[in-house]
């Protein structure tokens, strides 16, 4: 008996290794915790578009001040680097161009005071805070108090949460070494994306997000949609990562406190 003891005694120890190095390969993956600032709010967009490179922080680890919020109306057109729209949505955007030319906000989230929904909240044009544990990712933007969990356990949307879309979607991920890869659905379809580009109920947005160099987080975003788009549109943004006493965002409150969202 005191063999057989010595023996399980020793296979134990043999198979122990194994989750223990399982868990610190598990623990390996980057912490995204932190606030950061963008280093090019509107991000570089177009097929194959490379990350701009980020500007140089003070002495004091502190970032340029972010841009102010870019609006268009179409005055310009339709720009060569713009998502490609089928018909159908070219048509839609055409009617929304009329109304921002005429000065309505029916079609601008920023003075209805709403969120700018996937993927154009990952503007983040005042900075955004992450927060990160093992199941998931919270993602707090300062303008318009926008916020985005990541699930990182595995779950899958439910047929509820498809039903309801939401401004940020439902968003799942799982890490590829050292980058998250994300997939986001239940996208509202009021929730233009590329400022004021128009799409569908099948709308879905990838993400890969990674430390591009130390403090500076890059998320490479694809867009898809097989009825509103000719072909997934790429865009790429960064951000640096702020350090104390820069890494405190403040609240946003919309000076009307009005939104006409039903």
């Amino acid at each position: 008996m005191s063999k057989t003891i010595a023996f399980l005694s020793a296979a134990f120890m043999c198979v122990l290794p194994a989750p223990t190095a399982s868990l610190g390969a598990q623990d390996a993956h980057p912490d995204f915790t932190g606030v950061y600032y963008p280093i090019n709010p509107f991000g570089n967009v177009g097929r194959g578009a490379a990350s701009a490179p980020p500007p140089p922080a003070d002495a004091r680890g502190a970032v340029p001040p972010p841009r102010p919020v870019l609006v268009l109306d179409g005055r310009e057109g339709r720009p060569d680097n713009a998502p490609k729209l089928t018909p159908d949505y070219l048509a839609r955007w055409e009617v929304i161009r009329k109304s921002r030319m005429a000065g309505s906000d029916e079609y601008d989230p920023n003075v209805r005071c709403v969120p700018a929904g996937m993927p154009n909240m990952m503007s983040m044009t005042y900075g955004m805070e992450v927060q990160q544990t093992n199941d998931r990712i919270t993602i707090y933007g300062e303008l318009n108090d926008v916020y985005r969990r990541i699930y990182l356990d595995g779950r899958k949307p439910s047929a509820q949460v498809l039903d309801d879309p939401t401004f940020a979607g439902y968003s799942t991920g799982h890490w590829e070494g050292d980058t998250l890869v994300v997939d986001t659905v239940a996208i509202r379809e009021d929730a233009l994306f590329d400022t004021f580009s128009p799409h569908s109920d099948r709308f879905t947005v990838r993400e890969r997000i990674r430390f591009a160099s130390p403090g500076v987080l890059e998320d490479q975003i694809t867009d898809m949609d097989p009825k509103a788009l000719v072909e997934p549109f790429h865009s790429v943004r960064t951000y640096r990562k702020a350090a104390p006493p820069n890494d405190q965002l403040r609240e946003f409150s919309c000076a009307e406190g009005l939104s006409s969202v039903k």
